[in-house]
């Protein structure tokens, strides 16, 4: 129901280099021999407009089987980290998401693989020119972190220095809520960034194109 509602309200206008990305077959042998026997099926959004890029790691079975981004409890988290609805989230006039491998991974003895390196390689350093607008990346886990940010170290390392890199990237740590333990021995995390990630999302969510 979802994936109908936002298709509805927000037509998909998209760069050309989305669509072949959206036909890339490049992993489907190394999908076909996961646990999951799986076909590639990119999942990425955005429009040369949009102002908030969105980097993640890759889809999980959720998205994989919805076509959608983050329609997993994961994705409820970030959308509260961000202080945004659904409908602002799937605007793909404001919002790119991008994550740093477009198909699930598949599965090795029950858990995520990770993101295939092939996929960033053969393609981000094409898309992101795609959109000229952003004026702010969110770099979400490791993998994103450490093509969005300069010597980036482990995760909680590079989001404890989030001010570093204001006004134009954020890091995060992966919204899933395997992350519960994370959030609960880092405070710092929900009482010092989110309320900054929220008001600079805000700021690039309303701003106005035409005043630039």
């Amino acid at each position: 129901m979802l994936v109908e509602m936002i298709a509805g309200v927000y037509p998909l206008v998209m760069p050309d280099v989305i669509q072949e990305i959206r036909a890339c077959q490049i992993c489907a042998d190394r999908f076909a021999a996961t646990e999951t026997a799986h076909s590639p099926r990119p999942v990425l959004r955005g429009a040369p407009s949009a102002r908030l890029l969105i980097a993640g790691q890759a889809p999980g079975a959720r998205v994989h089987a919805s076509g959608l981004p983050f329609t997993d409890p994961s994705g409820d988290r970030l959308r509260d980290w961000l202080g945004l609805d659904e409908a602002m989230f799937y605007d793909d006039s404001r919002v790119a998401i991008l994550p740093m491998a477009f198909c699930f991974p598949g599965y090795r003895k029950g858990a995520d693989l990770p993101p295939p390196p092939i996929c960033a390689r053969t393609w981000r350093a094409r898309v992101l020119p795609a959109f000229p607008a952003v004026r702010l990346t969110l770099a979400i886990g490791g993998p994103a972190q450490k093509w969005h940010i300069s010597g980036a170290g482990n995760v909680t390392d590079t989001v404890r220095g989030w001010r570093d890199h204001l006004p134009q990237v954020i890091p995060l740590p992966h919204p899933s809520w395997r992350n519960t333990h994370w959030l609960k021995k880092n405070p710092w995390f929900e009482a010092e960034l989110l309320p900054v990630l929220r008001n600079r999302v805000s700021e690039v969510m309303t701003h106005d194109p035409d005043s630039d």
